[in-house]
Formats: C-alpha cells, sequence, structure tokens
C-alpha cells in the first residue's frame, strides 16, 4: 500500500488523539465531544464498514474515558454525548454503505466501457511488417472510454493503410457512427485499388447510414477523416484529408513538417450536399521518420488565455529534449506519453476534448541502426 494511502488511513485516529489532547489541555468547561464525533465521519471514505464502526466505538470509549479520568462525568450529559457519538458512527456507517455501492456501479460502469471501447475501438497491433505502430484514446471524461474519435489501421494487398476521424457528435449515436466508419473502413480498405474508391465506398455507406436515421439534419454525423496508405517499401505515405486536422511528419534529425492539404475537402457523410473529390497527396517517408496523426481535441486544447496547441512547434521540442536526456530519440509509444502529458499541461488539466492519437514510424534499417546506435 503506498505511504500516502497509509497516512490517509490513520486520519480518523489522529482526530481522536487531537480531541483527547484538547481535552487534556483546556478546562473541564471545554468538550472535546464535537471532535470526537467528527472521527468517525472522516472514516466514511477511508476505512471498511468494520473500520468506520471501530472508530466510533473508540471515540466513544475516549469520550467516557476522558470524563471519568478528569472526574466531570455525569450519567445524564455524557449519556446524551455517547448517543450523539452513536447516532453519529450509524450514519457514518451508512454513508460509507453507500459510497461502497457507488464505487462498485461506477466500477462495472468503466468496466462495461472498457469491453465497449475494445470491441468497438480495438488496439492495433504494434508493428505491421517492417512499420511500427503506437495509438492512444484520451477520453475528457473518466467514465466515456470511448465517443466519436476513432483510429483504424490494417495490412491490405495494397500497403498498409490506416485511418483517423472525428465523427461530429456524442453519445450512442456517435458510437454508431464510429462502427460503422471503422466497418466499412476495414472491408474497403481491403478491396478498393486506390484510395479515391476506399473514400467513396465509405461516403456510400455513411450516407446510407444517415438516411436510415430520422429526423436528423442532413449534416449531422459527418466524419472528419484522414485516411493514409504506405508504399510496401514504406518509402512513400500517401494521403486523403477529408476535413480533419493535418498531420506532423517528424523526421528522424527532429524537423517537422506539417502535412497540410492542397487543396481542401469536407468531411465524409455530407455527399448528400454535393459532390467533392479526394484528392491523394504523396509524401517521402524516409528511414526514421514518423508521421503523427491526431484528432482537433490536440489542436483545440487551449491555454488559459486561450491559445491554441500547437503539435508542430512542440513536438519538436519535446523529442528533442527527450533524445539530449536519454541519447536515443523515442520510440512510438513514448511520443504519445509525452504529446499526451504535454496537452494535458497546455489545458491545465483534464483534456477539454476526446483525443485519438496514432503514430506510424519507420525504423532505420538494421544496418543503419549498427552504425547509428543512438536512434531507434
Amino acid at each position: 500500500m503506498p505511504v500516502w494511502s497509509r497516512v490517509r488511513r490513520g486520519v480518523p485516529a489522529l482526530v481522536i488523539a487531537l480531541a483527547a489532547l484538547v481535552d487534556l489541555l483546556t478546562p473541564t468547561s471545554v468538550s472535546s465531544a464535537p471532535l470526537l464525533a467528527v472521527a468517525p465521519v472522516t472514516a466514511v471514505s477511508l476505512l471498511s464498514q468494520v473500520g468506520v464502526i471501530g472508530i466510533g466505538l473508540a471515540a466513544m470509549a475516549v469520550q467516557a474515558g476522558l470524563a471519568f479520568a478528569g472526574g466531570s462525568y455525569s450519567w445524564q450529559g455524557d449519556a446524551a454525548v455517547q448517543i450523539t457519538l452513536a447516532s453519529v458512527t450509524v450514519l457514518a456507517v451508512g454513508l460509507n454503505r453507500s459510497l461502497r455501492m457507488q464505487h462498485a456501479s461506477a466500477s462495472r460502469a468503466r468496466y462495461a466501457a472498457e469491453v465497449a471501447q475494445r470491441a468497438v475501438l480495438p488496439s492495433p497491433p504494434s508493428r505491421l511488417g517492417d512499420l511500427r505502430i503506437a495509438a492512444r484514446y484520451v477520453p475528457a471524461e473518466d467514465m466515456a472510454l470511448i465517443g466519436g474519435d476513432l483510429y483504424v489501421i490494417q495490412e491490405t494487398p495494397f500497403g498498409v493503410r490506416a485511418m483517423v476521424g472525428d465523427v461530429r457528435g456524442k453519445g450512442l449515436s456517435a458510437v454508431t457512427a464510429v462502427s460503422v466508419d471503422i466497418g466499412v473502413f476495414r472491408y474497403a480498405a481491403d478491396h478498393e485499388h486506390d484510395l479515391p474508391a476506399l473514400v467513396g465506398c465509405m461516403e456510400e455507406a455513411l450516407l446510407r447510414e444517415s438516411q436510415r436515421r430520422e429526423g436528423l439534419d442532413a449534416t449531422e454525423g459527418f466524419t472528419t477523416a484522414l485516411i493514409v496508405q504506405f508504399a510496401d517499401d514504406l518509402s512513400q505515405v500517401h494521403i486523403v484529408n477529408r476535413g480533419h486536422p493535418a498531420p506532423v511528419l517528424l523526421h528522424a534529425d527532429g524537423r517537422a513538417r506539417v502535412l497540410e492539404p492542397k487543396q481542401e475537402a469536407p468531411p465524409l457523410g455530407i455527399s448528400g450536399l454535393g459532390e467533392w473529390t479526394s484528392p491523394v497527396e504523396t509524401y517521402p517517408f524516409l528511414p526514421g521518420a514518423m508521421l503523427l496523426c491526431f484528432t482537433d481535441g490536440v489542436t483545440e486544447a487551449r491555454d488559459p488565455g486561450g491559445v491554441f496547441y500547437n503539435p508542430a512547434d512542440r513536438v519538436p521540442h519535446m523529442v528533442q529534449s527527450y533524445r539530449r536526456q536519454t541519447g536515443h530519440l523515442p520510440d512510438p509509444s513514448t511520443v504519445l506519453d509525452l504529446l499526451a502529458r504535454d496537452v494535458s499541461r497546455h489545458s491545465g488539466g483534464a483534456p477539454q476534448d476526446d483525443q485519438a492519437l496514432l503514430v506510424l514510424h519507420r525504423p532505420f534499417p538494421q544496418k543503419d541502426l549498427l552504425a547509428r546506435p543512438h536512434v531507434l
């Protein structure tokens, strides 16, 4: 048990000791009974029911012992104090039971949320071929382990393909849209030869899904999406950006480049309002490079002054600082740890919105690793 937990569990006993000390150091006209009544209340969230009862009985025994030792015990006055302490103890036991029931209910709800997350948003493999992968879902609320943000990656006959997306909306409807997005992507990624055809397949599926929902606005449930495909040798990455925050390409030397689309395209799922193309842009993906993808929970995180988080500026500094401290570059999982902590510091605590994070890394070939002992 951690030291702080042991200290906290000792607080009720310390309250009783303090009450006894006050009683011994003050005139007999000053009663320590109110402080003794505090002891079982402080035990409500710190001890078990047996512990709360024990603290209550200890408080009653100390009060009676102090009264007898001081020669001030009276059956009328002290009996009333004993009844008060017993009543407070019974109330504390009830509160303790209620608190533990709520905790158990919250634990079951969290477990159910974790199961739903693994079912709807399973963790990707740590590697596909030579590509290293790390993913993270950072919920804005502790109990909401899954929402409208998503990532998915798989090996296909056309190379490794991945998607990071963000569904408009909250709650069950957003989770439903996420499951549709992931299901359609997994099917289309294995069957469509190029990215525009893959995107077109997803557009059709989302349009059909929106038509099944009655009473929703035509733009409700759209998905911003970043869809990427790697060449077989990982030398290039092809990207389609449909209204999503631009990814950051982090080179092995620490330089970062934001891959802003040259041609804007709207989110998926609003083809009923018009037709748009899905331009594909291709970038070199050199050994040691990392592609950092994220949802707008990162780029829209603001500090107390209202300044938005800029991953292109902050991530390279974090990576270089880590390299100076350790002598090597961080692996993809460490990059996500650094990013999540830095976003939290920037926004002053809890995330302001859900964040889906994905890092795709092309390591150096083994022969280059021997020549570069400090680079991963």
